[in-house]
């Protein structure tokens, strides 16, 4: 067989038990929820602020990010909701490099994914009780979901995912807002017909079980920027881009209508400071047009403690700097979020 078993791993109901939250933590994320929930539905005005790390590697450094934001969203709560990106699993192009703590809790060392399981609940469990921000994670791999799903507040389809069938069926069947990336294409209408398809109910096998669901009316897109047929990259967040969209989004009658602006990846070509100039674009179209505001729930920015990128390597590690996708700086980060807060 082509296949080699190596080991179980542990079940969600078994790592629930192990690594359970507190009464608070659920109270904590079911009012977060709700104000997550709100946003989306329209019932607020407040403005959604995903943001971290590119992946987060390393519990300590993710913690301490994690507790300053912590401390600015008591500054901006009546303006914002910040939510960490806790990104414990990573997607890749070709399938080499990083996959995220899930795959190596140590990224010095080979995979270990049982190990895996544990370290990235434990990350989640702390920053949730140290900096009382639930998080947002990215799905690579649906069957990933239950052992976060008392935890997360947000869930990311990448751009590599959002047209998988299981994908897709398993978002129809989450409690939490899911945002569906357009794909490296730039596609709006895949991206579209992915909402379609996770707002709407269906049967089918997930974790060893013919389920049904529901349909998970949170679900909505993101517009991530898109790589053009000779390798270059094709912006996504402008005006007539979000126009194009709420038309395209009116056609198809789905329930509320959104859409976050992923101010990296294509869109800013992996420059990372480009990300302040298209957050404060972003923020001048949605003052254009009150159906742009409507439209425009929030944005996502990669951000860390340090600036930039380093390669993986214990020798001259920088502490709170990105191992993969480069991120800007705190400095820069909390200057963003204060401007963020006084113009959306």
């Amino acid at each position: 067989m082509s296949f080699q078993y190596i080991k179980e791993l542990p079940s969600p109901e078994q790592i629930h038990k192990d690594y359970p939250i507190t009464e608070e933590m659920k109270a904590i994320k079911d009012a977060r929820d709700i104000q997550i929930k709100d946003v989306l539905e329209g019932k607020s005005n407040k403005f959604l602020v995903v943001i971290g790390p590119c992946s987060a590697d390393n519990e300590d450094a993710v913690c301490d990010y994690t507790n300053r934001l912590g401390n600015i969203q008591k500054e901006v709560a009546d303006r914002l909701i910040l939510i960490p990106r806790i990104y414990t699993n990573k997607p890749r192009t070709t399938g080499e490099g990083y996959k995220g703590i899930f795959h190596q809790p140590d990224p010095e060392k080979k995979p270990d994914l049982s190990a895996g399981v544990i370290a990235m609940r434990k990350m989640h469990i702390r920053a949730l009780k140290e900096s009382g921000l639930t998080a947002a994670d990215e799905m690579l791999y649906p069957e990933n979901w239950d052992y976060l799903s008392d935890l997360l507040s947000y869930v990311a389809i990448g751009a590599r995912s959002v047209e998988n069938q299981q994908h897709r069926l398993t978002v129809s069947g989450l409690d939490i807002p899911v945002g569906m990336k357009n794909p490296t294409s730039g596609d709006f209408s895949i991206m579209l017909n992915s909402v379609v398809a996770a707002q709407g109910h269906h049967r089918f096998i997930y974790r060893g079980h013919e389920v049904k669901t529901t349909g998970n009316e949170l679900t909505h897109t993101i517009l991530r920027g898109a790589v053009s047929k000779h390798g270059n990259c094709i912006p996504n967040y402008h005006y007539e881009d979000l126009k194009r969209l709420l038309h395209m989004y009116e056609e198809r009658h789905l329930k509320n209508p959104a859409t976050l602006i992923d101010a990296n990846h294509s869109n800013s070509n992996k420059l990372p400071r480009e990300q302040i100039r298209i957050v404060k674009e972003v923020l001048h179209s949605r003052n254009l047009s009150q159906e742009i505001k409507d439209l425009v729930k929030g944005v996502m920015i990669e951000s860390y403690i340090v600036e930039g990128s380093q390669p993986i390597g214990k020798e001259n590690h920088i502490y709170g700097k990105s191992i993969t996708d480069p991120c800007i700086g705190w400095e820069d980060t909390e200057s963003l979020i204060y401007h963020i807060a006084e113009n959306c």
